[in-house]
């Protein structure tokens, strides 16, 4: 009877047991379009124990008690409950939280609401960056951002990039300010793990004066990923391999081409052929081929991301190996990163929260740019020469600029490595309903450790690359810096919640730091780079050298915003911003930054009315000043300069002594940015197109220009002085921004977006006090700069001679006016004609005038993406139009290789109007003309993709809830007239970019990857 008792008992328990878990299968839609939801959250309240849906809003819970209540998450959508004990139809229909799809937009100590934003603010969010998965953030921005230009400083391995905002307004650093998880962030975007970013917002216009002094270049906000409330962990495993190749040869003479047009440039000369016997050559080399290579590249990321009701967390890390196009071996980079991020509400008023960031880059390089890098010496020798023909002597004279390129990649040996640790802490506390304090502590500390070795060794015979000595180089450098937030917001709503008023009053505090050590010695053991180091080198004597620095900075600033909406339709916004910084002078230690800011909903008008075409329209008009505090340190002091010299004594011995350096100027300041924005927002069509129109018009003042001579300042002629750098300058730019985006989900299998964004440019020095021009850049050697800045042109335009054809006989020369003193000979048929520009009946220097700029008039982004059924595809474009280039990359040495173009040369009448004669005697054709200026203008397929989402059910038996299998190639196409490598080649200077001297061109990549969710 017992025993019956007992065997009873247990089957009862047991199927109590059992009956208290079940496996729960549903799905998830759209409650007005039916249209499955992929992502939704479903997790078992009060535990971190849930799953997401798969693509077609399907999802399985295993072990679910029957007792347990669903929660039901999804971005956009309202969170739904259910009870498990309540239903077994587990269908669920979620509904569009309205609140949730008005977008909020991150705008500097605070966020504001798409809808009732002001300013004209861009933002490129985590789907796009995931989709062109960059290898350096800001080119997120390239072709996305209606406004933005960014351009690579090379292709090399952790090249980073130059980021312009609505053009180049100053002779000095145009670059934006960087805010990283609401702090300062002054490292290269190169250390920024893409894939750890959730969204890239720009302010481009009086709504950046919240940063006063350092807004007036435009800012850039990044939002990192951070984890997610009720959701259980979430483990994302992301990688790709690649391959990379040069997208372009240039198409130089093989070696029976280059000795024919030797010879002739010889003959012509009158002088004896170089190549008497052209059957006799046997070598041909192909120099790019040489250089060029396929090179890999990996990238290996993991994330872990989930949270409970009160904390949500995540942890990420990722490795990423480049190898280099040219000479790998001797180019790569490499980055390791590491993230962590906890949010934590510790009360229902106290929120705390820690973003921490990790990055060491290793990298090694090659001379990449300019005269005498790998490639300018690639394309200029002689294809004559053998490959292992390491020293040039015995070979044809190429001058003493130009080496054999594998020579210089064997003799290059140097590694670059930094460490960084970036990151915020984070208090928020309401003390009192709709009053909320935040402190946030933001700080970044870096080390960098660069070593440089260079053996002994000889090229050849006067070449510059020459080393009668070897020599280490080391570098060690410490950076730290801090930014400190302190403010207040208070939010209300008065006249039954017709005005709603956010007031934000607070106070920030910047302070950067660095020091370093630097030496050089000589003596390296065995001439080897195994044993470079200053500690084990030997040298003595005048070639060891070491010095130290450092640098401190300081910015004290108040600051504040109160915006208005009055009946959800009137929105007005005001700034004021008082900036302190160690870089004014005495005579200017503070600045104020104010800026006012209007929109007006349209759509929320009676007399608009409801209609199915337009569903929202706001105009909206911004006004501010901003600063930009980016000039040299302390130039309101006179330092001492070593460069002077004295003589001493009645022996009248020279001695090295100092001396006044350049002159201070007590009064220099900020430069000041008046930006004006006049915008309008459009949705139509069921919110499925959107379009955004702008105009603005940024004027800079106060340019600081160095070196213009000052009424009462004399001796700044003495050795090592100078005079003073001064406020000195004006310039503007102005155009239009269009952004027009449209998405349809034309089925349930099929669904697609377009994005398309132009800007227009305009730019103008408006005034230059005290000098007639600056002037910088580089053309060839020993020739004049070829850009400047001048009142009534563009900033940097290319300043040189106009041409006008070929002369095509003796009676053509002598009907022109004389060119005799470009370059101390007559002209000849066969030259290059030069127009009179000024008339006065010499063509001379003085005939130099504007002949290009290397500004776009138009940049266009144009972005495409569809998914059908589990295949998602996209791809994104960007194009620049009117800009200019300078080919700057030939050598005008009488035996260096040539471009295919001359084959095309004049050779008697009628035979070319464009291409000069060749030959070795003096001529004016190498001087710098509009011969060397190309149109820059190109079309870029940046980004091409396409994806596979692997079925649930062929998963679900590994554990794995998502899985993508896409293949991708980047820098695709570009279409250009431009005859160079790469029609973005610059060196990003304001006064002297947009010339190439030999860039080191962006790689095409072909890569696989995969994506996977457990």
């Amino acid at each position: 009877m017992v025993k019956n008792f007992l065997i009873a008992t247990l089957c009862l328990l047991s199927t109590w047991t059992y009956s208290q878990e079940i496996n729960i299968e549903g799905s998830v839609s759209d409650i007005d379009s039916g249209m499955p939801l992929l992502g939704v959250n479903v997790i078992i309240e009060g535990t971190t124990k849930g799953t997401t849906t798969n693509f077609d809003g399907e999802f399985i819970l295993r072990s679910v008690p029957t007792d347990a209540t669903l929660v039901f998450s999804y971005l956009g959508y309202e969170t739904k409950k259910v009870n498990v004990a309540e239903t077994t139809d587990f269908t669920i229909q979620l509904q569009s939280d309205t609140q949730a799809l008005d977008d909020v937009v991150v705008i500097g100590y605070g966020a504001s609401s798409r809808r009732k934003l002001t300013g004209s603010v861009s933002t490129v969010d985590a789907e796009s960056i995931q989709d062109l998965e960059p290898l350096n953030a800001a080119n997120a921005l390239q072709g996305t951002t209606a406004g933005v230009s960014v351009t690579p400083q090379s292709g090399s391995p952790g090249a980073e990039s130059n980021i312009r905002i609505r053009g180049i307004s100053t002779n000095g650093d145009s670059s934006p300010l960087i805010i990283l998880d609401g702090f300062q962030y002054d490292g290269g975007l190169n250390s920024i793990n893409p894939q750890d970013i959730e969204s890239i917002t720009v302010l481009k216009d009086a709504q950046a004066a919240i940063y006063g002094s350092v807004g007036a270049n435009g800012v850039v906000l990044i939002e990192t990923k951070t984890g997610k409330r009720n959701q259980a962990a979430e483990v994302t495993y992301n990688t790709y391999f690649g391959l990379q190749q040069t997208t372009r040869e240039l198409p130089l003479l093989n070696n029976l081409e280059y000795a024919l047009l030797t010879n002739e440039k010889y003959a012509n000369a009158g002088q004896n052929l170089p190549f008497p016997d052209v059957s006799q050559l046997r070598t041909n080399t192909d120099w790019q081929d040489e250089v060029f290579d396929t090179a890999a590249i990996v990238s290996n990321n993991v994330s872990v991301r989930g949270g409970s009701e009160n904390t949500d967390y995540s942890f990420s890390a990722s490795h990423l190996d480049q190898k280099g196009i040219v000479a790998p071996e001797k180019s790569n980079f490499k980055r390791t990163t590491a993230k962590l991020s906890i949010n934590t509400d510790v009360r229902d008023f106290l929120n705390l929260s820690a973003n921490v960031i990790y990055t060491n880059n290793r990298s090694q390089g090659i001379n990449s740019f300019g005269l005498g890098s790998v490639l300018f010496n690639a394309i200029n020798i002689a294809p004559t020469i053998r490959p292992d023909r390491f020293n040039l002597d015995g070979t044809i004279d190429l001058g003493n600029e130009v080496a054999n390129p594998l020579a210089q990649i064997a003799n290059t040996f140097n590694d670059f490595e930094s460490n960084r640790l970036s990151g915020s802490f984070q208090a928020e506390l309401e003390y009192i309903k709709d009053f909320k304090l935040t402190a946030r502590y933001g700080f970044n500390s870096s080390n960098l450790n660069n070593r440089e070795f260079f053996p002994e060794f000889d090229f050849g015979t006067s070449k510059v690359f020459n080393r009668p000595f070897n020599q280490v180089n080391q570098n060690q450098q410490e950076f730290y810096d801090y930014t400190f937030d302190l403010f207040n917001t208070i939010e209300k709503s008065f006249f039954d919640k017709e005005l709603d008023v956010t007031f934000t009053l607070g106070m920030t505090a910047f302070r950067t730091h660095g020091e370093g050590l630097f030496g050089a010695r000589t003596g390296v053991p065995r001439n080897s780079y195994e044993f470079a180091d200053i500690g084990t080198a030997t040298g003595v004597g005048d070639n060891q050298t070491n010095g130290s620095f450092v640098s401190e900075f300081r910015r004290l600033s108040y600051f504040s915003r109160v915006q208005f909406s009055f009946k959800d339709r009137y929105l007005l916004t005001g700034i004021l911003r008082r900036d302190t910084s160690s870089n004014f002078g005495p005579n200017n230690s503070t600045a104020w930054f104010p800026s006012v800011t209007g929109g007006w909903i349209i759509t929320e008008e009676d007399f608009i009315g409801t209609n199915d075409v337009l569903n929202f329209a706001k105009l909206r008009a911004s006004y501010g000043e901003l600063g930009n505090d980016r000039i040299p340190n302390f130039l309101f002091l006179s330092v001492l300069s070593g460069e002077a010299t004295y003589v001493l004594g009645d022996e009248q011995n020279l001695t090295n002594g100092q001396a006044l350096g350049p002159v201070a100027n007590p009064n220099v300041k900020w430069e000041t940015a008046k930006k004006l924005d006049i915008g309008l927002d459009l949705k139509l069509f069921d919110n499925s197109l959107d379009v955004t129109l702008d105009y603005y018009d940024n004027t800079r003042e106060d340019l600081l220009i160095p070196f213009i001579p000052t009424s009462g300042i004399f001796g700044t002629a003495a050795p090592g002085s100078s005079a003073p750098t001064r406020n000195a300058g004006t310039v503007k730019n102005y155009g239009f921004e269009a952004a027009i985006g449209y998405s349809k989900e034309v089925s349930d299998n099929f669904s697609f977006n377009i994005n398309y964004n132009v800007s227009t440019i305009n730019n103008e020095v408006t005034k230059i006090n005290g000098a007639p021009f600056l002037e910088g850049g580089q053309f060839s050697v020993g020739q004049l700069p070829p850009a400047r800045m001048e009142v009534g042109q563009p900033i940097g335009y290319f300043y040189g001679l106009k041409t006008d054809g070929i002369f095509q006989n003796q009676t053509e020369v002598e009907a022109h006016p004389s060119q005799r003193e470009l370059a101390g000979v007559d002209a000849s048929p066969g030259d290059i004609r030069f127009v009179d520009v000024n008339g006065d009946g010499i063509v001379n220097q003085d005939d130099r005038t504007n002949i290009g700029d290397p500004i776009p008039d138009v940049t266009m982004g144009l972005n495409l993406s569809f998914t059908y059924k589990n295949f998602e595809f996209s791809a994104y474009s960007f194009a620049n139009l009117g800009s200019d280039i300078v080919r700057n990359f030939e050598r005008d040495q009488p035996n260096v290789n040539m471009l295919s173009r001359r084959l095309d040369r004049w050779t008697g009448p009628g035979t070319s109007t464009i291409e000069p004669r060749v030959t070795t005697a003096a001529t004016a054709n190498k001087l710098f003309s509009d011969y060397f200026v190309e149109d820059g203008s190109f079309l870029r397929i940046q980004t091409i993709s396409l994806g596979y989402f692997v079925p649930e059910k062929a998963l679900q038996s590994v554990g794995i809830s998502s899985l993508k299998l896409y293949a991708k190639v980047d820098n695709a196409f570009t279409f250009t007239e431009y005859s160079g490598y790469d029609p973005t080649a610059s060196t990003g200077a304001p006064i002297g970019g947009g010339i190439d001297l030999g860039f080191y061109p962006l790689p095409r990549t072909f890569s696989l990857g995969l994506n996977v969710k457990l």
